[in-house]
């Protein structure tokens, strides 16, 4: 029941527009890199220090010194550049990134988002995840609906947060979410799942529509 990763990657890289700069978190947000639309033009751009990823390599064209944020080998595409992280900071601090997509533990119905540490877990950091909601333009994020039939789509958020209010859109392998409002609207529902499975799955308030259509996936 419900979308692989890579299909979430593959909606989620419908939110794209042209001439967008587009920053990947690491896990699922990866994968959008490899389902861009033929003939659009997006310049992806990782925290590390580039502008101008491209899709994952094969293994002919690895080159190990070539990686995202999240030390995975990547591709870059004509005309990619390289820099130091203050300056990749610098352009996420300072608004230049259109759209930012990030995983998720959990999402709350006022747009909070935890996505670092879970408590008595250990972790290495937040790394550039709350520059990114503070400073991206937008923000999608991609996760799991539930876990083991809890909801992860929440009423308020219990781990520690990421950001406050600054999640639009999520795309999780059970549906699309808008949040607006304080509450989650239900856009579309991935192929076979109903939307009684959808509503008895969040926690959050959910608002839906008569009709909700199922996502194109292809």
């Amino acid at each position: 029941m419900g979308l692989s990763r890579e299909q979430i990657a593959q909606r989620i890289a419908q939110e794209m527009k042209d001439g967008y700069y587009v920053n990947l978190g690491i896990g699922i947000p990866t994968l959008v890199a490899n389902y861009i639309p033929a003939g659009m033009q997006v310049m992806l751009q990782s925290e590390n220090g580039i502008l101008g990823m491209g899709e994952f390599p094969t293994d002919e064209l690895v080159d190990p010194d070539l990686i995202n944020a999240g030390k995975q080998t990547v591709t870059v595409v004509k005309g990619a550049a390289f820099f130091n992280s203050a300056d990749s900071f610098a352009m996420i601090r300072g608004g230049h990134v259109d759209l930012t997509v990030l995983g998720a533990f959990e999402v709350d119905q006022d747009g909070s988002i935890a996505s670092w540490m879970v408590p008595g877990k250990l972790v290495k950091g937040m790394g550039g995840a709350m520059d990114l909601v503070a400073g991206a333009r937008n923000i999608v994020v991609a996760m799991a609906h539930s876990n083991k039939g809890e909801s992860k789509i929440l009423t308020k958020c219990k781990l520690p947060l990421t950001g406050v209010s600054c999640i639009k859109k999520v795309v999780t392998d059970l549906a699309v979410l808008e949040i607006k409002d304080g509450a989650f609207y239900l856009l579309e529902r991935a192929p076979g799942v109903s939307v009684e499975e959808i509503v008895s799955l969040t926690e959050g308030k959910l608002i839906v529509a008569s009709h909700v259509p199922e996502m194109k996936i292809f």
